[in-house]
């Protein structure tokens, strides 16, 4: 009669993992209702929207290889809705978003008709909405291993509630660049929880093959998902040999190893064409860098609202954990400042892109602002001012979750 009480107090784990559990189902709750608030009423589709379905489905039916380059078949059935052209190569992105948005609906049993506009439509935006979830995983899994599970909480709830993310989960009005995300968020991580066991005396290469294979997907998500996100791979090596240098070798073959993985699955998602996968990477936009946005009040202005858009509590958490980060010397460890230094890089990239590149590397670094934000918020709670901080950020997450539940229940319908 005691075995159900003993296992609730011997078990704080399980209790957090019931709470992260609610926390993502919530935001999942949240992304298919602007799904829903989009599609029950609207008419057509957005051009993007359009010409990457159209592209995947050209690419899943053997008429050719998604983006290379980019055409427009009279037959295809949902050519109607095409309200852009573009010719020539896509020299952002590889085929992985539009066969990943078409796939769904390759299978899909019936002519793609207006009449069942409001059920096909909503195939294309499952793979994201999944995107979505297990972002949110890895990133409570990360949080709770680097900063305990009152952390992780803290990251988690600070994503589930994140309108930028939800946003981009749901492909509501933007880019699916939820995937390049956490592509870029399992490289890194990957990378450095591979070089944490190189310290084991064990065979590494053999013993480490199934996070070897999570580096190389991770890797081919990433990039596939936009080509400029080939930084990463540089990153992953950086934090492979900081993390592990008495064995620099073994993490030279890692990266190397994951590297070949992630290269193959790039490959694969031209179905493994050597020509149009040759001629894809003649016109891909590896590194289209300006400066010019470094010079300009607005860009730096459009970034902080931007910020402010994906977690309106990141406007008060991150100068008070900034300022504690300067000046507590016991929160400037691994594992506050490797994701502080990768959110400021690819905020940095986000401002050398202004276009298209730079909206998927502000959104790339969000998760990793979170890991930071909450790696020091936990440190404080360890402190004899725990009260005080407990309580305003408890108060912090109320209201913060209170205003994203209210903003969308206004969002208008379309």
């Amino acid at each position: 009669m005691t075995i159900w009480p003993l296992n609730l107090a011997r078990s704080p784990l399980a209790t957090a993992q019931s709470i992260a559990g609610l926390i993502l189902i919530a935001f999942l709750v949240q992304a298919v209702w602007l799904v829903y608030a989009e599609l029950s009423v609207a008419d057509g589709m957005e051009s993007n929207e359009a010409i990457r379905i159209g592209e995947g489905l050209k690419q899943w039916r053997g008429r050719g290889i998604a983006g290379a380059p980019v055409t427009e078949q009279p037959e295809n059935p949902i050519a109607h809705l095409f309200r852009a052209e573009r010719n020539g190569f896509d020299a952002e992105h590889s085929p992985l978003l539009s066969i990943v948005s078409a796939a769904p609906l390759s299978v899909w049993p019936h002519e793609l008709t207006a009449e069942s506009t409001m059920y096909w439509r909503w195939l294309p935006r499952i793979p994201f909405l999944a995107c979505g979830v297990f972002l949110g995983a890895s990133l409570w899994y990360v949080a709770r291993r680097l900063c305990g599970n009152t952390g992780g909480l803290i990251a988690l709830a600070l994503y589930g509630f994140s309108p930028l993310l939800i946003q981009s989960a749901a492909v509501w009005h933007t880019e699916p660049d939820i995937l390049a995300a956490w592509g870029a968020f399992g490289t890194i991580f990957t990378a450095i929880a591979v070089a944490h066991t190189l310290y084991a005396p064990r065979e590494v290469v053999l013993w480490n093959w199934r996070r070897i294979v999570l580096l190389g997907v991770s890797l081919a998500m990433a990039i596939g998902s936009q080509f400029s996100f080939v930084v990463v791979v540089p990153l992953a090596l950086v934090f492979l040999l900081y993390v592990a240098p008495v064995r620099r070798r073994a993490g030279l073959a890692i990266w190397a190893t994951g590297g070949g993985v992630g290269f193959l699955l790039l490959f694969g998602f031209y179905f493994f064409r050597k020509a149009a996968f040759l001629d894809s990477m003649r016109n891909a936009a590896f590194c289209d860098l300006t400066w010019r946005g470094f010079t300009l009040l607005e860009v730096y202005q459009h970034m902080a609202t931007q910020i402010g858009r994906a977690c309106s509590a990141l406007a008060i958490s991150i100068p008070v954990t900034l300022v504690t980060y300067f000046v507590w010397p016991r929160t400037r460890y691994f594992g506050n400042t490797a994701p502080l230094l990768v959110a400021v890089l690819f905020l940095v990239l986000a401002i050398a892109n202004p276009h298209g590149p730079g909206a998927a590397f502000l959104l790339a670094a969000v998760p990793f602002l979170l890991i930071f934000v909450s790696g020091v918020l936990a440190d404080l709670l360890e402190t004899k001012y725990r009260p005080v901080v407990f309580a305003s950020v408890l108060a912090l997450l109320i209201t913060y979750v209170a205003r994203t539940l209210l903003a969308l229940a206004q969002v208008p319908r379309g």
